[in-house]
């Protein structure tokens, strides 16, 4: 969906600053085709090796009773999920983000509703939890599609036979802009792994729980972030398009801003208040007092976060792939992987806690990497607009 979908709409956005409707109509079709495609093929991978998938993401033969089933059921749901994330920010390039919002809230509140309906009032446990992501997944793409399809200025539909050569062209293109944003979620799945592997040799179970809890607050802290930075995008493709110079910094410079503010007062809540974050995922006493010190090593860099962020997205919404990427591919691949088996080894009094460490620490050296990249980078997007 990253892919495709965030792959695609800068470019859509692109062209429509140019005024170029119908290269902008054919770049969403070909995205459309490729999220659907790769949504059935996904699904079926996943449904074929989901035991294995599993132990590979760290699944303990205990956790294995709840995750199989649970699986099995929510990749049912791979082809809705995929074309409400992936095609959403089409509905944002062409301006109307309300209706955006109104997708993805539309799941959220159909899932807070049902979770509990089905879990607890149809006795279905865990299985419940996933019937419900499922129906609340399948409600946000139809609302997705039907406005795609029916009301947006420019509709969506799939590529038909003759026009596949003419799309290979925007197809390669989309895939490399996307590149970026797909590194970024394939490696928090691979981080998953990894550290999962890690903490089960040098601390446990117990860890693994931790690991899953200042993950899961650091995604949800980091969530309106990514926000700022998608609702910046179809802005910022546009004017680069329209060669409109004073728009692009001013609006990269508000996002700057308003990004770097936010991951800097949630670093702060974090650093003061860390139990009132892990109280949100766990009662657990035990657990509690492990997460509270893990929580403050894992995001002690946080308050650069929103640059990181902010840099990337402005890259892809220039369409400058080959930034995009390498910015990416550093933070993880490059700095984060390696220093979660390193670490363990380097310091060894709590190992613990060395892997934790890894991340503020890619963070940090990714961060010096990033800006350094984009001041050369945005200087040159400012030239060529300038021409």
């Amino acid at each position: 969906a990253n892919l495709f979908g965030s792959g695609g709409a800068p470019l859509f956005s692109i062209y429509r600053g140019k005024k170029e409707t119908e290269q902008a109509n054919h770049i969403m079709n070909t995205s459309f085709t490729m999220v659907c495609v790769s949504a059935i093929l996904l699904m079926t991978i996943g449904l074929v090796f989901a035991r294995p998938l599993l132990v590979l993401f760290g699944a303990s033969a205990d956790a294995l009773v709840y995750a199989y089933p649970y699986m099995m059921l929510y990749l049912i749901g791979t082809l809705p999920s995929m074309i409400a994330v992936g095609m959403n920010p089409f509905i944002n390039a062409q301006g109307y983000s309300l209706i955006g919002m109104c997708s993805v809230a539309i799941g959220a509140a159909a899932n807070l509703l049902l979770d509990p309906l089905f879990i607890f009032v149809f006795g279905l446990g865990v299985q419940g939890a996933a019937v419900a992501t499922v129906l609340s997944q399948l409600l946000s793409a139809s609302f997705v599609l039907l406005f795609l399809t029916k009301r947006a200025e420019l509709r969506v539909r799939f590529l038909r036979k003759a026009e596949f050569s003419q799309c290979s062209g925007y197809a390669k293109n989309i895939v490399s802009l996307g590149t970026s944003g797909f590194v970024m979620q394939l490696t928090n799945s691979l981080v998953t792994i990894c550290c999962n592997n890690v903490l089960s040799v040098t601390g446990g179970d117990i860890y693994i729980s931790v690991m899953t809890i200042v993950s899961s607050v650091r995604q949800l802290v980091e969530t309106p972030i990514y926000a700022l930075t998608e609702g910046t995008s179809p802005i910022l493709s546009y004017n680069y398009g329209a060669k409109n110079r004073d728009r692009v910094k001013k609006a990269f410079r508000l996002l700057l801003t308003a990004s770097l503010c936010y991951s800097t007062i949630l670093w702060a809540f974090i650093m003061l208040f860390p139990q009132v974050f892990a109280e949100m995922f766990t009662s657990d006493s035990a657990l509690l007092s492990f997460t509270k010190s893990a929580l403050r090593i894992y995001c002690a860099c946080l308050l650069l976060f929103g640059i990181q962020i902010a840099c990337q997205m402005a890259f892809t919404s220039f369409g400058k792939a080959k930034a995009s990427i390498a910015v990416a591919v550093t933070r993880k691949f490059i700095l984060l992987l390696p220093l979660i088996y390193l670490l363990p080894h380097i310091l060894t009094g709590n190992k613990t806690n060395a892997v934790y460490m890894a991340e503020p620490i890619a963070d940090f050296l990714a961060v010096s990497f990033t800006t350094v990249l984009f001041t050369f980078q945005f200087r040159k997007v400012l030239k060529e607009l300038e021409g």
